[in-house]
C-alpha cells in the first residue's frame, strides 16, 4: 500500500501545512535575546527549527555537543562531515552555563558521531549529564544519543548518569537505511534502544523521517519493530531536504496520513506518539516524560 502523498516534482511548492508562523511572544523573545547576547549554542537556532518558538515558550530547548563536525555522511544531514577538531573539555560547564541563564526547565541533548574517538564521545556525554545536573536541580534530561557502534560499555556511560529520556533516531525504515544512514544499521539501532531498556531506561524514544520513498507498510513495521523493543516513545516527521547535495524529498505525506500513523503508534501501544509534518525530534519533548 502506497502513503497518501504529494509528489514533489520540481515545479510544485510546499504544501500549506508546512508552512510555519514566525515564533512570537514574550518568553521567545527574552530567550531570543539571551541567545544572542551570549552567543548560546541550541540546535532550535542553528537548524532553524520550526518548533522553536513553541518549544521556547514552554521551557524546552536542544543543545547539540561534540563540536560541529560529524565523521558520518548520512543523506538526510545538514551537519557538516569531515575531520573533528579536538574536544573542548570545558563544554559541559558551557552547556549547564547555558541551560541555566535561558532557565531551560527540560534540556534535550544531543551530538554529532565521534566515530573517531575510542570512546565514541560516551566520556563528554556523559560529563555534559552531570554538569547539568549540578547547576540546574530542577531541569529533567532527554539524551538524543548516537549509536556508539552498539558497543556496550559506552551505553554504559549513558545508563549510568540516569537521563529522564533516553533517545536513539531509526532515522527511516529498514529498505532505506543504507541509502539514508550510510554508516549505520537498522538492526543495530534496534539493539541499542533494547539494550537501554534493558538495562533500566524508565523511558526510550525513536524518530523517523517521511518522504524519502517508503511504503505504508514499511512504516508499520518499522513501528513494530520499534514495539518489540519495548520502546515507549516516537515521532514521526517530513523529510526536508537541506541542501541539492542531500537526498531529494520523494513525497510530501499529507497530515491525514500522518494522523493515520499516530493511531496506528498509539494502537501498538506507545506512550506516546507524535506525528505530523514539522514533528522533529524533540519536538513536545517535556511531555514525554509523563
Amino acid at each position: 500500500m502506497t502513503p497518501q502523498v504529494l509528489e514533489n516534482k520540481t515545479t510544485i511548492k510546499k504544501p500549506k501545512w508546512l508552512r510555519v508562523k514566525l515564533p512570537t511572544g514574550k518568553k521567545y523573545t527574552n530567550l531570543r535575546k539571551l541567545v544572542d547576547r551570549y552567543d548560546l549554542h541550541t540546535i532550535c537556532t542553528s537548524g532553524s527549527c520550526p518548533n522553536m518558538g513553541e518549544c521556547w515558550s514552554e521551557g524546552t530547548a536542544t543543545f547539540m555537543i561534540l563540536g560541529n563536525i560529524c565523521t558520518r555522511s548520512c543523506g538526510f544531514c545538514g551537519v557538516k562531515t569531515g575531520r573533528p577538531e579536538t574536544l573542548d573539555w570545558d563544554e559541559p560547564e558551557k552547556v549547564a552555563r547555558s541551560i541555566k541563564l535561558m532557565d531551560i526547565k527540560h534540556a534535550v541533548l544531543t551530538s554529532v558521531d565521534r566515530d573517531d574517538l575510542k570512546d565514541m564521545g560516551s566520556i563528554m556525554w556523559a560529563e555534559t549529564v552531570k554538569a547539568v545536573r549540578r547547576m540546574n536541580k530542577n531541569t529533567t534530561l532527554e539524551t538524543l544519543i548516537p549509536d556508539f557502534q552498539g558497543i556496550e560499555k559506552h551505553l554504559d556511560r549513558i545508563i549510568a548518569v540516569k537521563p529522564e529520556v533516553v533517545s536513539h533516531n531509526m532515522e527511516t525504515v529498514r529498505r532505506l537505511t543504507r541509502e539514508v544512514r550510510i554508516q549505520a544499521k537498522y538492526d543495530r539501532s534496534l539493539a541499542v534502544l533494547k539494550y537501554l531498556k534493558e538495562q533500566g531506561i524508565s523511558r526510550t524514544k525513536s524518530g523517523i523521517m517521511l518522504g524519502l520513498g517508503e511504503k505504508e507498510e514499511e512504516v508499520i513495521q518499522t513501528l513494530k519493530d520499534l514495539r518489540a523493543v519495548n520502546l515507549d516513545i516516537v515521532t514521526i516527521g517530513q523529510y526536508l531536504q537541506p541542501s541539492k547535495k542531500h537526498l531529494p524529498v520523494k513525497q510530501f505525506i499529507t497530515p491525514d496520513q500522518f494522523k493515520k500513523y499516530e493511531e496506528i503508534g498509539l494502537d501498538l501501544g506507545f506512550r506516546h506518539v507524535e506525528s505530523g509534518a514539522l514533528v522533529r525530534s524533540s519536538y513536545k519533548a517535556q511531555k514525554h516524560l509523563t
